[in-house]
């Protein structure tokens, strides 16, 4: 028997961005993680921080260190500048919902109980036949993110027992509506995914793959959609770094 067999598999490197602790993963590393709590009938809340999730939840940036069944990992270039500017590294990979959650669901060995919630009732219901089209799981349920009741929302959850549950209210509402419920609710897979119920419904284009590849995917959905995002690359993005220097400063 090896060392790395006695030792278990290697822990991903947590790397301070702000108040958060993040988790430095690889793909393959991250969903492997994830089919075995699922096997397991363990609860998984994850989250991908990106500028905006760090300057829209730093209020309640506790909350994301106090549960082992929580895991934050990195999302876009923001996010390894800062960490080189930190910690003089990088992270393994670019982790965001829009690609991983896809891969996640397509890559399973086991077939998924999938819920949706968030978004309008139109996109919602496209996104859900997308799930059940393209990766062949099962949606046991889809719920808009416009006037619903929380209550119902756990209700449908607990009645459908889902494996994955796609939470879809921006940030930081997604974050604060899982770290408020999921607890209470049946063990699976909580994760909050931002605007992928628009990618999966067809309804908002995704940039070219050479784009993404070179971390400007930002700069493409600034194009698309500049009243709704200018804020969050101009003003947010100086609140981010502000945050991080804070935060360095205060540890130091």
């Amino acid at each position: 028997m090896t060392t790395s067999t006695l030792s278990g598999p290697k822990l991903p490197e947590t790397l301070r961005i702000g108040p958060f602790r993040v988790k430095s993963f690889g793909s393959h590393a991250l969903a492997g993680q994830i089919y075995r709590q699922l096997a397991l009938g363990r609860r998984t809340e994850l989250f991908f921080a990106n500028t905006n999730f760090v300057v829209t939840c730093q209020a309640f940036a506790e909350r994301f260190n106090d549960d082992p069944a929580i895991t934050v990992v990195n999302d876009g270039i923001g996010m390894d500048l800062a960490a080189r500017l930190m910690h003089g590294k990088r992270f393994q990979e670019n982790l965001n919902g829009t690609d991983f959650i896809p891969r996640l669901l397509g890559g399973s060995p086991l077939p998924l109980r999938v819920f949706l919630f968030g978004a309008r009732p139109e996109v919602v219901r496209e996104a859900s036949r997308s799930v059940e089209r393209r990766f062949g799981h099962t949606v046991v349920g889809a719920l808009s993110g416009y006037g619903v009741e929380d209550e119902l929302v756990c209700e449908r959850i607990r009645s459908a027992k889902p494996d994955v549950v796609l939470v879809a209210l921006g940030n930081p509402l997604q974050e604060q509506w899982i770290l408020d419920h999921a607890q209470q609710l049946p063990p699976a897979l909580y994760v909050g995914v931002g605007a992928l119920f628009d990618f999966l419904a067809e309804r908002a284009v995704r940039a070219p793959v050479w784009v993404r590849k070179l971390h400007l995917e930002w700069f493409f959905r600034l194009t698309q959609e500049p009243k709704r995002l200018w804020k969050r690359y101009t003003v947010d993005a100086f609140k981010f770094f502000r945050i991080c220097r804070s935060a360095k400063l205060e540890a130091s």
